[in-house]
């Protein structure tokens, strides 16, 4: 993968609360800069350029090219602090990029085909979507922007795995490394479908109970019928 994204930065002389706070107003971004065996550094980026950056989803996966002092320097995202309330960048995390050591990284699912679904057009099942990233481990050069999940192939009441994935070269799921095949998205009946508890019992109360039929068993050879008993002693009398 490419340096697709370049931001330009500049080394931040003053550190602390107060600073940052002062960078904010001035519409700058303070960030850190670390890893690759050489010290941290801490930066600042402008916010427009950055928060422009950051509306391409390609960003928070991609390598980056950093122009710090006129040099370049290859790093991904590890992490980002937004205001609570404002659409502000507060602080960014930095990782330098070697291209000798692995990496870990939230890559994104780009889900396709769950239109055409065995399970949806025929069965009436709708798709959950249970997660939306994965966590791979890399060298940068293999590091993929997306992770298609094909769904239609899916059936009712199936779900799609982490194993079922398709990786590039050199890209391992760490979820696998410990043994964690998680469903990723599964097809089923809405729930609003199916009926309660409340509609399953009313349904069993209102279906008529089956009445017993009892057979009247013939009397016996010079027996008197039932309806005549005790009519003799009186006919005697």
């Amino acid at each position: 993968m490419s340096g697709k994204f370049e931001l330009n930065a500049e080394l931040r002389q003053d550190q602390g609360k107060g600073a940052s706070r002062r960078l904010r107003r001035e519409d700058k971004v303070p960030a850190i800069f670390y890893g690759g065996g050489e010290a941290a550094q801490p930066l600042i980026f402008d916010h427009k350029e950055l928060k422009k950056a950051l509306q391409n989803e390609a960003f928070y996966s991609h390598i980056l090219t950093i122009h710090i002092n006129k040099e370049k320097h290859q790093a991904v995202l590890k992490d980002l602090q937004r205001h609570p309330y404002k659409a502000r960048v507060t602080h960014l995390d930095l990782l330098r990029i070697t291209g000798k050591e692995k990496i870990t990284m939230q890559i994104p699912l780009h889900f396709k085909g769950g239109d055409v679904a065995p399970g949806v057009k025929e069965g009436n099942g709708i798709i959950s979507h249970l997660i939306s990233t994965v966590e791979v481990r890399c060298l940068p050069a293999n590091l993929p922007e997306y992770i298609e999940v094909d769904l239609s192939v899916l059936e009712l009441d199936q779900s799609i795995h982490l194993s079922d994935l398709k990786l590039g070269e050199g890209v391992e799921l760490t979820a696998l490394l410990h043994n964690n095949d998680q469903p990723i998205a599964s097809v089923h009946i809405p729930r609003a479908a199916l009926p309660t508890e409340e509609e399953a019992a009313a349904a069993a109360a209102a279906t008529p109970a089956e009445v017993p039929t009892t057979v009247q068993k013939a009397p016996e050879k010079g027996a008197a019928p039932a309806g005549d008993k005790g009519k003799g002693k009186d006919k005697d009398k």
